[in-house]
């Protein structure tokens, strides 16, 4: 067996049985991973020779530069793939082509293609844009998606995390982590060698690049303290021309393709053939790569600092001598040339690839380094980068840099005397302060920008600015303002037949009207979402279906909202507009919390918990409530950080649900004060404007807590059960799909019979803090035999059911269909079928009758009385 792959054929066969799977059409993604030198690239070097014979391997390497190549491991691919995903990478500006060609890549025969894209913790964004269009897609794809990467240097908010939770709820996955080798594989590789592999092991713990460095490095003197210097031991002996020539190639951090190796040695390739020898290079006609990054590095690292300096102007001086260089390389060389120059030339143009490719933070990073050198602009230029700056902060998530930069703009443009652009950039200031978080500031901007424009001559600017004020008059619930600014944008609009502000103005009159109360508003909203799909603005689209299921939402409308959800998400995945993907994903998490589908509720809302703040606040809210309704810790804690970020929108759409959740979550450990005093003041904003879902709620909630409120003389079921009408308002929510709301209601009614059958309910949901109070209520009522629930054991969970699982297990024990239990439990039956399949195997029965015996033995379908 190859020296490089020792205890690695479990990993070699998972990964020839996945390519035999994909072959069949039973697409997957492989996640390899582990610590520097665990032996990643030597698996996939590996790989080759345990591939069905008609399989396609197709590697990208991810380079360490300080700002990545946009798309780089797939521009690696260019000569081993077709022409158009070779034209679509190179070109790089139109990412659904790239997407596509990739697809098509993958699709065409001979199958299976491995497409194995190796250190993807140094993506581009763009890349990793592509690989979240492959991931979804891989499981209908006669293709293997290998991703390998370093786990240790994840920080939390890494990029590459994101990519790794949508990999975690794909259909098919394999995980591959890499262990480190054993004092017998250690004792294996050391041979007949004059080194104690004990030693070896001692030092290297078990690290295959280490321990193989370690053991070229040795013969005489001691083991060397440390990989750099087992390194540098291999170069010694080397004629100062090998040297040279190796740190020259040391400070390009990726493969060195060979019209650059000839460019910067002078003396050929021929100078590399020792350090080939010694294991140091891997050399081919069309490039020379180190043999491992860790060798790259610890070459460059030894490098004196005036020598790198000199050595990476070198390089780039090669490279901007070469027709169509790639910006961001020669801006990479610039940078640690110190070349401020080369910099201000070829960095605006590196940011605009890498944004053209989708690639933002790759682009907010170049503009970061550009805007070092803003001496060096004219300044309508630097006005210019500076709104460029903002705009890909804004949109990675980087609020306070997207602030601070719009700002410097907007006050470069009061300068200049620019009315239009000025306009323009307070517009996006009152945009990126809304999406910050800061109401008043964003209300300022945007009239500021209207009064700017008022007079400027550009309808079409001034639009978007009324709309924009539209905007936010409708997000602060001030309908009449809204309605009014809404109205006089489709009119200029119209005017200038722009469509996507038209949609846009639409979008803000409808979605004002509705929520005021005027259910004709939805009709707007429709057409808003009309003309956006048929001019093709896929964003307004997304808005508008955003606007119309949150609406539905809040008005109880979930098989409306159902109906809205599957387009909508199925849009804003295909277009990659991952912002808008993510807040649907967070009003999915709201409906599977309606539905008690605590398990669902988590999985989407955890969508939200990342850098897109306008769904953070919800998302946080959904998690907060599945824990506090299961009796799970840490819902404290993440409705803290909810009513935070609420309280400084000032808007009734996140502090209304923020308010019900505490008040929940109070009321449930028995604090009534706390109830009163976190619902009070938001009571009081919701309970004067109509159509308002929060009112209702926040009125139950300080009812519920002995506080008197002036009924609502509504037909919401919150509404019902303030008045007392616990039976209507039960009917409601389970018209509306809403079993834990539902069981609620029922366990006000002062019967006991109809309090045991609420019980029933949420012992079945796993709801525990309401049912451990309606026990107490039972027992207060004199009733002598209060079923119990479910036993320890059910919470220990032997079986390892999730909630939903369990739910499940407990309605298939009562002989409830697939169809019954999915209508109980208000989910598909497709989605029943599939949880019954894991029950059965996790309680290893091979009928429902065996599974239910076997639960019952396990004791969790067992009620004990008191």
């Amino acid at each position: 067996m190859d020296r490089g792959i020792l205890e690695r054929e479990p990993e070699l066969a998972q990964l020839a049985a996945a390519a035999r799977e994909a072959a069949d059409g039973a697409g997957s993604v492989v996640l390899v991973f582990g610590e520097a030198g665990i032996g990643k690239s030597s698996l996939v070097r590996a790989l080759p020779g345990r591939l069905p014979a008609q399989a396609r391997i197709l590697v990208g390497q991810c380079d360490d530069l300080a700002t990545r190549r946009p798309l780089g491991p797939f521009r690696d691919m260019v000569g081993s793939v077709g022409a158009e995903l070779a034209r679509a990478v190179t070109d790089g500006g139109d990412r659904q082509r790239v997407y596509e060609a990739l697809h098509a890549e993958l699709a065409v025969t001979p199958h299976p293609a491995v497409l194995v894209v190796e250190d993807v913790h140094w993506a581009d964004e763009a890349s990793l844009d592509a690989l979240r269009f492959l991931v979804r897609r891989m499981e209908r794809l006669p293709a293997l998606l290998v991703l390998t990467y370093r786990d240790d240097e994840l920080s939390r908010g890494h990029p590459l995390r994101h990519l790794l939770g949508q990999v975690s709820r794909a259909p098919r996955v394999h995980r591959l982590p890499l262990a480190r080798l054993s004092l017998d594989a250690v004792r294996t590789l050391s041979g007949a060698g004059r080194l104690d592999p004990a030693q070896v092991y001692a030092v290297t713990s078990g690290n295959p690049f280490f321990v193989i460095e370690v053991l070229a490095a040795g013969g005489t003197g001691g083991v060397p303290p440390t990989v750099v210097e087992a390194v540098l031991a291999r170069l010694r002996g080397l004629d100062p021309a090998s040297v040279d020539a190796l740190e020259q190639l040391a400070v390009v951090p990726s493969a060195v393709e060979r019209p650059l190796v000839d460019a910067l040695l002078t003396q050929g390739v021929a100078v590399l053939a020792a350090a080939e020898q010694r294991g140091l290079l891997a050399v081919a006609p069309q490039r020379v790569a180190f043999r491992h990054e860790l060798i790259r590095r610890a070459i460059a690292d030894a490098v004196p600092a005036a020598r790198r300096i000199e050595l990476n102007r070198n390089v780039l001086a090669a490279l901007v001598a070469r027709p169509g260089a790639d910006a961001a390389r020669v801006v990479h060389h610039a940078a640690q040339a110190g070349d401020e120059d080369a910099i201000a030339r070829y960095g605006p143009d590196a940011a605009r690839d890498a944004s053209s490719a989708g690639a933002h933070r790759e682009a907010a990073a170049q503009l970061r380094l550009v805007l070092q050198q803003r001496h060096r602009y004219a300044p309508p230029d630097l006005a210019d980068l500076l709104e460029r700056h903002a705009v890909e902060s804004y949109t990675i998530a980087d609020s306070a840099t997207a602030v601070a930069a719009q700002r410097e703009a907007v006050a470069l443009r009061r300068s200049l005397g620019d009315i239009p652009a000025l306009g323009a950039d307070l517009r996006w200031l009152s945009r990126i302060h809304w999406w910050a978080g800061d109401a008043d500031e964003a209300q300022d901007a945007a009239r500021e920008a209207v009064t700017v424009l008022e007079h400027a001559g550009d309808d079409r600017l001034l639009a978007l600015a009324v709309s924009n004020i539209a905007q936010l008059r409708m997000l602060s619930d001030r309908y009449p303002e809204a309605v009014e600014h809404a109205e006089r944008a489709i009119t200029l609009a119209q005017k200038t037949e722009d469509s996507a502000i038209l949609s846009h103005a639409l979008n803000n009159l409808g979605t004002a009207r509705w929520r005021g109360g005027d259910p004709d508003g939805r009709k707007q909203l429709e057409e808003s979402l009309h003309v956006a799909l048929a001019a093709g603005e896929v964003e307004h689209a997304c808005r508008a279906y955003a606007n119309l299921i949150w609406t539905l939402l809040d008005s109880l409308q979930y098989s409306e909202a159902d109906r809205y959800l599957v387009p909508a998400m199925d849009l804003a995945d295909r277009a990659e507009h991952l912002g808008f993907l993510t807040y649907l994903h967070v009003e999915l998490a709201i409906r599977r919390l309606a539905a008690a589908d605590w398990e669902d509720a988590e999985r989407h809302a955890e969508f939200g918990i990342h850098d897109f703040l306008p769904a953070r606040s919800p998302a946080l809210t959904v998690l907060a409530r599945v824990r506090t309704r299961t009796g799970r810790p840490g819902a404290g804690e993440l409705l803290a950080e909810a009513r935070e970020i609420a309280v400084r929108t000032r808007e009734l759409q996140r502090t209304g649900p923020v308010a019900a959740a505490l008040a929940e979550a109070a009321w449930l450990r028995g604090d009534h004060a706390t109830v009163i005093e976190t619902v009070t003041p938001v009571h009081a904003q919701a309970r004067h404007l109509t159509g308002i879902p929060y009112r209702a709620e926040l009125g139950y909630w300080l009812a519920k807590a002995g506080r008197p409120v002036p009924l609502d003389d509504c037909d919401h079921p919150y509404a019902l059960q303030v008045r007392g009408h616990w039976r209507e308002a039960a009917a409601l929510w389970q018209s509306a799909g809403c079993p834990y709301e539902h069981a609620a209601a029922v366990a006000e009614s002062p019967h006991p019979a109809d309090k045991i059958e609420a019980l029933s309910e949420l012992d079945a949901l796993g709801a525990e803090p309401l049912a451990r109070i309606i026990r107490t209520e039972l027992r207060g009522l004199g009733v002598k035999h209060v079923p119990r629930g479910p036993v320890a054991s059910t919470r220990g969970n032997p079986a390892g059911l999730t909630e939903r699982q369990l739910q499940v297990m407990r309605l298939l024990a009562r002989g409830l269909t697939n169809a019954e239990i999915a209508a109980r439990l208000v989910v598909s039956v497709r989605t029943v079928d599939n949880h019954v399949r894991a029950v059965l195997d996790k309680l290893d029965a091979p009928t429902r009758r065996h599974a239910a015996a076997r639960a019952e033995e396990l004791g969790l379908l067992r009620e004990r009385e008191t």
